[in-house]
């Protein structure tokens, strides 16, 4: 007996739904000046960030991640049960092992769904929004939960001022599902790996390499080290050509974008990006000011703000970009549904 395969019309797809969630506690500037040596002012002048989101103690990137999903789904009207897929991107699991992506399924009640965490720290957000519009664009599936959620305040050294300033957690929620007709959705993305950017924003201890020991808890190898320098030179230059390579493949123009959401890491990145794109600032979402770097969390979170204030509406034209530590580089360009 012959195997039958089914054939399978091509499938667009949409982002259909959005939620975040941001711890209630703040870390301020003016906090952080009692904890280190610096000052809101020096801050501000160089990262633009002025406030971030802590958890509690006990809060873990699960539990963020599940709030975002819930709002996400209610939006929407779909029950947990109606997700086929979860892909949580995340550089701060629960733990090792199980995937981030197995405990929020549970919390959530989500029983048909299996799922997976993915690892690009600051680009997961849009590699992982890659993964589930192909999977409903194959046909596989046709309610895919996509969650980028860090809890950076775990793996942060707040006696270390080079990095204690950037980071706050959050978390955030797309639901991707097959456009109905006449709708555009995902149109093009553009991704990149330089794995020799690696040595320059990691966190050496608690894998393989160098299992956790009193030994590497003692050395501080659990925290975030980077190279503020080379990280900074880099996003500059890869942020602006991968956009501008991912805008010129489809014909489009920065002045012709309904809005730019980039990855919030540095306020000087974003407006140096926006410029060489010919993008006037208005139409650039920043909240760093407000969140600082949530890592996998600031593109949802961003997209959260340019809604609210209604800088970003059904038919938009919308790029999304990103660094992140690997060095990973994302670009994604979409036409807002929603």
């Amino acid at each position: 007996m012959g195997l039958t395969v089914a054939t399978r019309t091509a499938v667009r797809a949409k982002i259909s739904s959005l939620g975040t969630y941001l711890p209630p506690r703040l870390l301020t500037n003016a906090d952080l000046e009692k904890m280190v040596e610096t000052n809101d002012q020096w801050i501000m002048e160089r990262t633009g960030i002025r406030e971030r989101h802590i958890v509690d103690k006990g809060v873990a990137t699960s539990d963020m991640a599940v709030e975002a999903a819930k709002r996400c789904l209610a939006a929407r009207g779909v029950e947990a049960g109606e997700v086929e897929a979860i892909i949580i991107a995340t550089v701060t699991p629960d733990m090792m092992f199980p995937a981030t992506a197995c405990l929020v399924q549970d919390k959530l009640g989500a029983k048909g769904a299996w799922g997976f965490d993915l690892s690009a720290a600051c680009s997961g957000f849009p590699y992982a929004l890659q993964v589930g519009t192909k999977l409903v664009e194959s046909g596989a599936h046709k309610k895919v939960l996509v969650i980028g959620a860090d809890t950076m305040s775990s793996i942060i050294d707040y006696t270390d001022r080079a990095t204690c300033i950037l980071f706050g957690d959050g978390a955030g929620a797309v639901l991707i599902e097959p456009c109905a007709e006449g709708e555009v959705g995902m149109v093009d993305y553009l991704h990149e790996v330089d794995g020799s950017g690696g040595c320059s924003l990691y966190m050496p201890g608690g894998g393989s390499l160098n299992p956790s020991t009193a030994e590497t808890v003692a050395k501080k190898m659990h925290y975030v080290h980077q190279d503020g320098q080379a990280v900074y030179k880099f996003a500059v230059r890869k942020m602006a050509e991968v956009s501008e390579a991912l805008l010129a493949r489809n014909g489009v123009l920065g002045s012709e974008l309904g809005c730019f959401i980039p990855h919030q890491a540095n306020k000087r990145i974003i407006t140096s990006t926006a410029e060489r794109l010919g993008m006037p600032l208005e139409r650039v979402i920043i909240n760093i000011d407000r969140y600082g770097n949530t890592t996998a969390g600031t593109i949802p979170l961003a997209m959260d703000t340019a809604v609210s204030e209604g800088r970003l509406k059904k038919g938009d034209l919308v790029l999304l970009a990103s660094v992140g530590a690997g060095f990973t580089t994302a670009a994604t360009l979409l036409r807002w549904e929603i």
